[in-house]
């Protein structure tokens, strides 16, 4: 199986949606993320990059790079990674990953990082084993 990693472009929009509520269970509809993503291809902190085979899509990676205290080059987040199910175990994360990486180096920034829901124990075993550790809980409030 080829596989492309490439960034994201607007005729993705749906596939990637569908990625987003149906492995990340982020009830987001296909307007909801086409106009996130007008917001953030104008802003260079943002990074979106599909994985595609046989021209279709079949995971995604998008990163924010923010300054922080304690960090004085920044650091690079990952905002979420999500493989389809049937693609799994063929090295798409894995290649997702790297890009996501390679983005903190181009930025230079020296630190990444991502939260992961609770629930999602295959996915946990997945960054510990790229080398990610887990170091904290992620907390946030609706307002």
């Amino acid at each position: 199986m080829k596989i492309e990693i490439r960034r994201i472009r607007e005729s993705d929009y749906p596939e990637v949606a569908y990625i987003w509520r149906s492995v990340l269970d982020i009830p987001v509809t296909d307007e909801c993320l086409s106009e996130t993503y007008a917001k953030m291809s104008s802003d260079d902190r943002y990074s979106t990059f599909v994985a595609e085979t046989e021209g279709k899509i079949v995971g995604l990676v998008t990163t924010v790079t923010a300054m922080a205290i304690g960090h004085p080059d920044g650091y690079t987040k990952i905002n979420g990674l999500g493989v389809l199910p049937e693609y799994r175990n063929n090295g798409i994360g894995g290649m997702l990953i790297k890009r996501a990486e390679r983005v903190a180096e181009e930025n230079g920034t020296g630190y990444i990082a991502l939260a992961s829901g609770f629930r999602r124990d295959e996915a946990h075993a997945f960054y510990e084993h790229m080398g990610y550790q887990k170091t904290s809980y992620w907390f946030r409030k609706r307002l």
